[in-house]
């Protein structure tokens, strides 16, 4: 921690850290897991909102909290770009981190895999394996895929990969006034 900046730092330790290491495949230990996962979704979700910071929403979309779902934005030039966000938990989990998915930008950038899984490599698998089982969801978020946005967004929209849904909707509004 000592190369990030003070923000990050800052972000970093007011996110609990998790002490069960459990995956899907545990039983009662991995309920427990879910409980601090949770916890710390919660308290990172309530910083977030506390500094006009709010940037996703996510849930586990079964039971077992294997599959979450969700949005996730990022505001650039004063406007909103929401995306969907997915990913599952691994069975190998918490020694692997998830891969997280934004499957609208499947194909837009080079820093993705298949069906839309952001690259985390270089700089977020290491991290994480370092801190492993201490590391959840929420610390995937914090650490990979926030930056990831910050990083590669203003990129996709300054070169037109991606468009702002509201000059999607005008261009085919203007479309469907040329044809009248």
């Amino acid at each position: 921690m000592e190369t990030w900046d003070p923000t990050t730092k800052s972000t970093l330790t007011q996110i609990p850290l998790l002490s069960v290491k459990a995956g899907p495949r545990d039983g009662a230990a991995w309920t427990q897991r879910l409980k601090e996962e949770y916890k710390a979704l919660i308290a990172y979700t309530a910083m977030n909102k506390s500094k006009d910071n709010d940037w996703f929403r996510i849930s586990a979309a079964n039971p077992e909290g294997t599959r979450w779902t969700g949005k996730c934005w990022y505001v650039h030039n004063l406007l909103k770009y929401e995306f969907d966000l997915q990913f599952d938990i691994p069975v190998t989990y918490p020694a692997t981190a998830p891969e997280l998915e934004l499957p609208q930008l499947d194909g837009k950038t080079q820093k993705m895999y298949r069906g839309g899984k952001i690259c985390l490599t270089v700089h977020f698998k290491p991290l994480w394996a370092k801190n492993c089982p201490r590391f959840g969801v929420a610390h995937a978020l914090c650490l990979g895929l926030a930056p990831w946005l910050a990083a590669e967004i203003p990129i996709l929209v300054d070169s037109g990969m991606v468009k702002h849904k509201d000059d999607t909707a005008a261009s085919s509004e203007s479309s469907d006034v040329k044809a009248v």
